[in-house]
């Protein structure tokens, strides 16, 4: 009897004790700690690209002045990026800035009419299209356009083992190749932003004169009253900011792609897509640091 109690201590709980069993003690499941696992490996992952995407950044940015100052910045490069991103960007965002100012406007200032508040159409224009539309379809075309073929090309040099090559030739593909497709995209991208701007706010025009049939005195006046000159800076700033970001990606995703073409198509995919969900993060935080600095108008 000594034996079974001595037994069942040493085997078991308390109640082992008492009936000379064990009680086995309740595991989680394998595929839940395989999940759990994988979670805190993906939010790891996830922090460690955002400090690399931002040191990224800042060393784009550094290397840009210090090239620029030292007069090492490579000004062929950058004009050649500057046309190819022109020329690839231009005409598909005109194609979505009208269509889209068109939208806006019927939809929101169709409900404004059923409210009896037509005179805030124009209103629409100013807060909607200046301030939130036109930098965020000119970096979704940067990012989609400009920074797939930034991500490709750098990842194509990667591949040819020619980053390599520079840093053996103790030259700073940062430097050489990062800071003039980063100064040429943000340049873009003011440009770029300027067009949306214009093109939205006369397709809603158009939109709001022929289509809802409000007076055009009307939507000028609402456009004046509400529009701020705070509204063309937090656009501007948007722009750059959010062009800088893209270009940042798709150099910081080209220069550490995977070896062969599986590898660059990858990085390029990883480029478009953190550059989708980081500029509506950064949007959001831009725009409320500046309904904190200037409060929208009252009338």
């Amino acid at each position: 009897m000594s034996d079974q109690l001595l037994s069942g201590s040493s085997k078991g709980s308390p109640r082992g004790l008492v009936r000379g069993l064990t009680t086995p003690q309740p595991t989680a499941p394998e595929w839940v700690l395989q999940g759990f696992e994988t979670a805190g490996r993906k939010v790891v992952s996830a922090f460690g690209m955002i400090g690399d995407l931002s040191a990224m950044m800042l060393d784009a940015v550094w290397s840009t002045g210090s090239a620029l100052i030292h007069r090492r910045f490579s000004w062929s490069e950058f004009f050649e990026q500057t046309w190819f991103l022109i020329s690839v960007c231009v005409l598909p965002t005109i194609l979505i800035s009208i269509p889209f100012g068109l939208v806006l406007v019927l939809e929101v200032g169709g409900l404004s009419l059923q409210i009896g508040a037509s005179s805030i159409v124009g209103a629409i224009d100013a807060i909607g299209i200046v301030q939130q539309a036109a930098p965020v379809i000119t970096a979704i075309l940067l990012a989609g356009a400009g920074g797939s073929a930034i991500c490709s090309d750098l990842g194509a040099r990667n591949m040819r083992d020619e980053i390599a090559a520079m840093w053996v030739m103790a030259i700073d593909p940062v430097e050489r190749l990062v800071a003039p497709r980063v100064l040429a995209t943000v340049v873009v991208a003011l440009l770029l932003n300027g067009i949306v701007a214009f093109a939205g706010i006369m397709s809603g025009y158009v939109a709001a004169v022929l289509i809802l049939h409000t007076s055009a005195g009307g939507f000028l006046d609402s456009f004046s009253a509400f529009a701020q000159p705070s509204d063309i800076i937090q656009s501007m700033f948007k722009a750059a900011l959010f062009g800088l970001m893209a270009s940042a990606v798709a150099s910081h995703q080209g220069l550490n792609a995977k070896k062969g073409p599986a590898g660059v198509g990858e990085a390029v995919n990883r480029s478009v897509v953190i550059t989708g969900v980081g500029l509506f993060v950064l949007n959001v935080i831009v725009t409320e640091v500046f309904l904190v600095i200037v409060p929208p108008k009252v009338l």
